[in-house]
């Protein structure tokens, strides 16, 4: 997987609690926002190569993910080219791909030698009864210089207190020979009355108007109320025929797109030193950066670039001449070529999907293509391309051929493809030992009784999900008087093992395959039972229950009573070490199941969905109101639930997240339709809740 991140959570979360305005509390209860982190996390996890922008943005943002140390990936990194073992341990490797933008829009005309306009506008000589024929917002800006010929600083930005305009005023107003040599406009979005603005924006404006009267800079500083965004191109050559400078004074910017759209006009650029700007002028060659914060430093930049003509002239030169660097065309080649060196790293494995066999065509159409039908068809001659009538005849004969057959059920031979639907049981019943109950046996009878009583049981395959091991899932349906061939798929270990019962009782090498991947194995065996338990726990608190363990599947027993580390302090910890793993806790928290990152009963739910070709619209899943701590996983999705209450006394959930963390309500929508609540499991509540669902 290649994962693209914008606007990371982590980032945005410090943040807000800088402002001081919200606290972690309400914060995480308006945005969501530690779901978001845990989504990006996984999103780590589950990456062979994580995309940024800029290498500030692999430091500073992606560096606080608990999934990715920059330090420890470059280790890494380095023990594989020289084939020594990594232990187990992954980490993602950051690519830097600048965005791409496209310059179809920059024409010839914007070169310094066309620029007829600019004096026409001026009105220096006879061209100036041309004016009208000019883009307005360069009269809308020219109106408030008292002398338009000189150079003019751009800056270009939301009235936002990042964006640092008030520094830039200062450095500016403060700075004599600057202000004799250039103009400055200053775009800030659009406005109609300040009052109306948001606090931050109506404050920002209010202190650029009270900067301009205390340094009486009126006549020197352009700053319209209105523009729209077609005009913006224009901006910046209007600023670039005066052989002006771009500037971006951003407290931090994350990129800069700002920075290479002036350049794509042949503007030289001053920029924060802070963020994307490096990489950008590193590359473009073509301006200087900045401290923020020191007004001086801006301002000695700004003077360097409009006083040098042999630097400003260089400056547009080397930016034009590399701006191809960040088209649309240079991203797309360098994202492929980093997409096929991830694919030569790792080859796919070809999975056998099942397809479903052409059936014998229906008694009653059996002859039907030798009957002549005479369809109205407009013409018989071909138009671009188009079937001639009578193999468009054909083709309709032969869809009629196949509707029919499909919705026969005559000389249909068995196989999982073929089935209509899959009813899964994924209710963790266990006692509070963690023992299986007696309901476990009677629900398996009652959803296999009314599936039968509803649709029919050749139309509907059975799957079972579980956390047991695959000798204690055999032990359970033994107690039950059901056949073990009428399930289609066994799915043990919290998913990281299946069977096919109808097939052979040996686990699908297949799907083996398939989650090992980023599997530590042995690295983690002792690791996992070690972090486990916590600081003030004893030795045997929790101990390696090897009858159910497996080369995809550690399990290990917890002591009753005993403290151990709930699921996302102790996958944090993993994270840190550069071990992927999923974990969970089943048997009602009395045994840690950790098994390979991309196996869990939901990811094999969806492998059978692909593997079978069929829809997960056409799954209902059936399960209880807890479960082990996987069970929030098997809510969401495209396929139908139905919680059956009443049938699961004991959960895991106690031991899935911290207080601090988001709660069930943020991963769970509330009020989801494919949800639907029965009392028991009786037949007629079960047959009323699928048709609920709008299965029939």
């Amino acid at each position: 997987m290649v994962l693209t991140g914008h606007s990371l959570g982590r980032n945005k979360f410090e943040q807000l609690l800088k402002q001081g305005r919200l606290s972690k509390e309400a914060i995480n209860a308006t945005y969501k926002i530690m779901r978001r982190i845990e989504g990006e996390e996984l999103g780590v996890d589950a990456a062979e190569m994580v995309v940024t922008s800029t290498m500030q943005e692999i430091e500073e943002q992606w560096g606080l993910y608990d999934g990715f140390d920059l330090k420890l990936e470059r280790k890494l990194r380095v023990r594989r080219q020289r084939r020594v073992s990594c232990l187990g341990r992954y980490m993602p490797r950051m690519v830097v791909i600048p965005p791409g933008m496209d310059f179809s829009y920059v024409t010839t005309q914007d070169s310094l030698e066309n620029d007829g306009d600019l004096m026409s506008l001026l009105g220096s000589d006879d061209r100036a009864q041309n004016k009208t024929h000019l883009p307005q917002i360069w009269s809308e800006i020219m109106r408030f210089f008292t002398n338009p010929h000189k150079p003019t600083i751009l800056a270009l930005s939301r009235p936002d207190p990042k964006k640092n305009v008030t520094t830039l005023l200062k450095a500016f107003g403060e700075c004599q020979l600057l202000r004799e040599l250039a103009n400055l406009t200053l775009i800030l979005g659009n406005r109609d009355d300040i009052e109306d603005m948001s606090n931050s924006s109506s404050v920002v404006l209010t202190t650029v108007l009270k900067l301009i009267d205390r340094y009486d800079l009126y006549g020197q500083v352009a700053y319209p109320k209105h523009h729209k965004q077609s005009e913006v191109p224009e901006i910046y050559r209007l600023a670039a025929k005066t052989k002006g400078v771009f500037i971006n004074p951003a407290l931090v910017e994350p990129f800069g797109l700002t920075l290479i759209e002036a350049a794509a006009y042949g503007l030289p650029v001053v920029a924060t030193k802070n963020g994307g700007p490096v990489d950008i002028l590193k590359v473009l060659n073509n301006g200087l950066l900045v401290d923020p914060h020191d007004q001086n430093a801006i301002a000695d930049a700004l003077l360097k670039l409009v006083a040098d003509k042999n630097l400003w002239a260089e400056c547009r030169k080397n930016g034009l001449r590399n701006i191809h660097r960040f088209s649309w065309t240079e991203h797309c080649r360098n994202y492929l070529s980093r997409v096929e060196r991830c694919r030569n790293r790792h080859p796919t494995s070809r999975l056998e999907i099942m397809t479903i066999p052409e059936e014998p065509m229906s008694d009653s159409l059996r002859d039907m293509e030798d009957i002549s039908l005479r369809f109205s068809i407009e013409g018989d001659i071909k138009l671009n391309g188009e079937i001639d009538a009578a193999a468009r005849q054909k083709k309709i004969v032969e869809a009629f051929t196949r509707m029919a057959s499909l919705n026969s059920n005559t000389g249909i031979v068995y196989g999982p493809g073929r089935r209509q639907m899959l009813f899964v049981i994924a209710a963790d019943c266990y006692d509070s030992n963690g023992e299986t109950t007696e309901t476990f046996q009677a629900m398996i009878m009652n959803v296999m009784k009314d599936a039968g009583l509803c649709f029919g049981l050749g139309n509907i395959g059975f799957v079972l999900l579980t956390g047991s091991s695959f000798r204690e899932t055999m032990q359970a349906l033994s107690c039950c008087p059901v056949n073990i061939e009428d399930f289609d798929a066994l799915v043990c270990n919290s998913g990281s093992e299946m069977y096919y019962p109808w097939k052979d009782m040996v686990a699908d090498t297949d799907y083996e395959a398939h989650v090992a991947y980023r599997w530590p194995g042995e690295n983690v065996r002792s690791m996992a039972m070690r972090l486990a338990r916590t600081e003030d726990g004893a030795e045997d608190d929790i101990t390696e229950y090897v009858a159910a363990c497996s080369s995809r599947c550690y399990s290990y027993s917890i002591k009753p009573g005993a403290k151990t580390r709930r699921i996302d302090d102790l996958r944090q910890r993993l994270r840190m070490r550069g071990s992927r793993c999923n974990l969970v806790y089943t048997h009602a928290a009395s045994r840690l199941n950790v098994v390979p990152l991309f196996a869990s009963r939901m990811q094999a739910l969806r492998y059978l969905s692909i593997r079978w070709a069929i829809d997960l619209s056409k799954v209902v899943l059936f399960v209880g109101e807890k479960g082990d701590t996987d069970y929030e996983d098997l809510l969401g999705g495209l396929h139908k639930t139905i919680v059956l209450k009443g049938t699961v006394a004991y959960g895991s959930g106690k031991l899935l997240r911290n207080e601090d963390n988001f709660k069930r309500e943020d991963a769970v929508a509330q009020g989801n339709p494919n949800i639907k609540f029965v009392g028991t499991s009786g037949g007629q509540n079960i047959a009323g809740a699928l048709v609920a669902l709008g299965i029939k």
